[in-house]
């Protein structure tokens, strides 16, 4: 059985990071997909791992994604952190 996946990143030289979902144990990882001028390899990450690295826009990626699934607190304007109460006591 296929991973279920969702594209995160797109680099200029063709290499593609995924989202990626084993649908039979749910377990959740990133995929990277090489272009094929460096042979087209694929390399599955654990997200620890994958976000243990220097930032690169592929982590970005992930990070504003992971960011989607979390809902704003109530009184938070767009663009401040999920759940981070930015009032000064």
């Amino acid at each position: 059985m296929s991973p279920e996946m969702r594209r995160l990143y797109r680099s200029p030289s063709g290499d593609t990071w995924f989202l990626a979902r084993d649908a039979a144990t749910g377990l959740a990882f990133v995929r990277h997909e090489a272009n094929a001028p460096s042979g087209g390899h694929v390399t599955e990450i654990a997200i620890g791992d994958f976000l243990s690295v220097p930032q690169h826009p592929e982590q970005e990626a992930l990070l504003r994604l992971i960011g989607t699934f979390v809902p704003a607190a109530p009184g938070t304007k767009p663009g401040d952190p999920a759940g981070v109460d930015t009032a000064m006591e």
